[in-house]
């Protein structure tokens, strides 16, 4: 009798160790609320990525950082493990510059989130920004946008004074009139458009953003349980959201703290989604070649190499 109980507190301590070994302590993930990323407000609000490593004892650490580079850096040095939304600009950019980054799965495809958008009573049109300020951040899709925007125009990004700040900065850098156009986002948009000032132009016709979550290669291969688990909560929070709609939106609207009304604006202009497509593979393919051929990108990455096999599926 005594055999079989020390037996069965082996097979205990066995089973526990295996359990430790394929979980990690600790998974380190980015709240990034802008520009209006419903999935990961709701997925952090409800806890629920936190119920579904209850059982493991893995502790989720909340991470703020809204910069893509600033993302990519983390991931680098291994501070990082999921980017819970980048833009798929800075995933290339950071992919090109070596950073060992896969994409998880989708998120959202936002055309008309992001804008340049021009001061109040300032110029209505791309051409003629020519030889102003234009504040926004660097290594975006709102960077990809102005230069895209420029291009269109028979111009570069050595026409305008491009000045790199934070999207939050820029709006209020426009809204005040120091600056002659901003490159914002979501709820930002909103806020300038209040102050008076006016969109320029949305993506729509310039750039085809895609907005993906994105995980350190490194943890995927060591913890594919727990990489997994992340991806399938992902999509739950999604679920969730478009079977409680109303609900999801009250939770939106409070941390972005933006009226019920401009929160069903900004789901409306989201375009969520999570499984990545053959069209998406082409359009980061041409995201690419843009980002190569107007000097924003140096090195070509395997586009297809990025993506992990549960990105699409």
């Amino acid at each position: 009798m005594k055999i079989k109980h020390i037996l069965a507190a082996a097979a205990m301590v066995v089973s526990t160790a295996l359990s430790a070994a394929t979980m990690p302590e600790a998974i380190n993930i980015t709240y990034v609320k802008a520009p209006f990323n419903l999935q990961n407000i709701v997925m952090k609000e409800r806890g629920m990525l936190e119920k579904a490593f209850e059982a493991d004892g893995v502790k989720i650490n909340w991470r703020v950082i809204n910069s893509g580079a600033q993302q990519s850096q983390a991931m680098a040095s291994g501070a990082l493990d999921f980017s819970a939304v980048m833009n798929t600009a800075s995933l290339l950019l950071a992919a090109g510059q070596g950073t060992p980054i896969a994409v998880a799965t989708g998120v959202a495809h936002p055309k008309e989130i992001f804008a340049i958008v021009g001061r109040p009573g300032g110029v209505t049109s791309v051409k003629d920004l020519k030889g102003k300020t234009v504040v926004g951040p660097k290594g975006t899709v709102l960077h990809q946008l102005l230069v895209a925007a420029l291009v269109k125009e028979g111009m570069s990004i050595n026409d305008v004074d491009f000045v790199n700040m934070d999207p939050g900065a820029a709006m209020t850098a426009v809204a005040a009139g120091k600056a002659e156009a901003g490159l914002l986002a979501a709820n930002l948009i909103i806020q300038a458009e209040e102050a008076g000032a006016k969109v320029i132009t949305t993506c729509e016709g310039y750039v085809e953003p895609n907005l993906v979550m994105t995980v350190r290669r490194e943890f995927a291969e060591k913890y594919p349980e727990a990489y997994q688990r992340v991806v399938d909560v992902n999509r739950e929070a999604l679920a969730w959201i478009r079977a409680n709609r109303d609900e999801a939106l009250k939770i939106g609207a409070k941390e972005q703290g933006v009226t019920l009304e401009d929160a069903a604006k900004l789901y409306d202009w989201s375009g969520f989604y999570d499984t990545l497509t053959a069209d998406d593979i082409k359009g980061l393919e041409a995201d690419q070649k843009f980002l190569i051929d107007n000097g924003m990108m140096e090195k070509a990455v395997d586009v297809e190499g990025l993506l992990l096999p549960s990105a699409l599926k």
